[in-house]
């Protein structure tokens, strides 16, 4: 959501407006044959150079990267369970719906971990992470409903409710279709809104919580800074909440910049993931990295169109996490990047009100992205959360050297 403020701001009008007239222009129908016939073309002559293909090439590309054996799939979940009211599942198409999965298997016994992105990615940003993860977990990674590689049905959620449960029941259907209960559940920023509000719908699956730099605990009512109520008084904030009210996405800034698109992204992930601290992304991690968040990016409008019903301007939950602390059911730990700038205070403030163990672990030399900046310690804090499934030789109760318990 951090990159949504600052690429709207930094957007001229005349390219806002030529994007607003491609996304209107046509029907879903032309839209679709379009799509159709553009496929069939070589990428240099596309507008937008990428397809459905394109993101599963990138992800495999990128994920060669890695020395753990893995298996990805297509998991169908079906075109929607009898009497749903969730507008995914009572579409009037009965095409099915499927999750790209990925699944890294670990020796027999060990836990399962299923990991969930956040906003604006998909389950390869963890790259850097699975390796590691994989020596004590069997690790299944996910491509959220209408992102990455899973598909990208029409959005037509017209409520905070419905956004919710498009996530929530799509999430359940996979858990169905992969057979899956008692894991422990990993989820990222939005990734990780989505988690919390799964577990408290579905405690029953869930043996651990973890939640990275998650999204939506606080209301703009509890915690509107004064500089943004004042900026939100400027010109510039009016345009700007007006954007987000309209559902303005980066992504429609990536579609609208064409072929010029992948500079663009290859702009930020060099700027944001640069070497920092020592543990930076080497040239064929950056490479890669790239091409796949292009390719996922710039796809066809889906599950992005989330953000408006989810958050006010400003990431701020419209249904916060923090008023629904008590109901908590599940044992949870909140692991942080020291300079995230997902706010850990929310967590403190809900921990009061939980009735469930919960631990606040904050991570060194690391953003919001975490466990990309710095994976080492964030496998280590992962480790630690999740001690009481390992064996004594595994794992140790005490806190690991660089890491803050708050």
């Amino acid at each position: 959501m951090s990159i949504h403020l600052r690429w709207l701001s930094k957007s001229s009008s005349k390219l806002l407006s030529k994007m607003a007239e491609e996304i209107n222009s046509s029907s879903t129908a032309t839209a679709a044959a379009t799509a159709e016939r553009r496929s069939l073309w070589p990428s240099v002559l596309r507008w937008i150079p990428t397809s459905t293909d394109h993101i599963i090439a990138a992800e495999k590309r990128l994920l060669s990267l890695l020395r753990t054996p893995y298996h990805q799939e297509q998991v169908n979940i079906g075109s929607g369970p009898p009497g749903s009211k969730t507008r995914w599942f009572s579409s009037g198409s009965d095409e099915p719906r499927f999750i790209n999965t990925v699944t890294f298997d670990s020796k027999e016994g060990s836990p399962t971990l299923v990991m969930v992105h956040g906003y604006g990615a998909s389950q390869g940003f963890f790259f850097r992470n699975f390796d590691a993860l994989a020596k004590n977990f069997k690790v299944i990674a996910i491509d959220q409903l209408g992102w990455g590689g899973s598909s990208r049905p029409d959005f037509t959620c017209k409520s905070t409710e419905e956004t919710e449960n498009w996530f929530i029941d799509s999430f359940e259907e996979w858990r169905k279709a992969k057979n899956l209960s008692n894991f422990i559940l990993l989820g990222h920023s939005f990734g990780g809104y989505v988690a919390a509000k799964y577990a408290l719908k579905h405690p029953e699956h869930i043996q651990q919580l973890i939640l990275v730099g998650p999204a939506g605990f606080s209301s703009e009512t509890e915690h509107m800074s004064e500089r943004l109520t004042q900026f939100r008084a400027t010109w510039k904030g009016v345009i700007l909440n007006h954007l987000w009210e309209s559902n303005f996405t980066p992504q429609k800034i990536i579609r609208g910049l064409g072929p010029w698109g992948p500079d663009l992204v290859r702009k930020y992930t060099s700027a944001r993931f640069k070497n920092s601290n020592g543990d930076g992304l080497t040239e064929d991690e950056s490479r890669l990295l790239t091409d796949y968040v292009y390719h996922t990016l710039a796809a066809k409008a889906s599950g992005e169109l989330c953000l408006k019903y989810i958050f006010s301007f400003g990431a701020f939950a419209r249904n916060p996490l923090l008023h629904c602390a008590s109901d908590w059911k599940v044992p949870t730990t909140f692991i942080y990047g020291v300079q995230d700038w997902m706010n850990y205070q929310g967590a403190q403030e809900a921990r009061k009100h939980m009735k469930v163990p919960c631990e606040i672990i904050r991570v060194p030399q690391g953003g919001h992205f975490i466990f990309i900046d710095n994976p080492t310690a964030f496998h280590s804090a992962v480790f630690y959360a999740c001690r009481k499934f390992f064996s004594a030789d595994q794992g140790s109760n005490s806190l690991p050297e660089g890491l803050e318990s708050v």
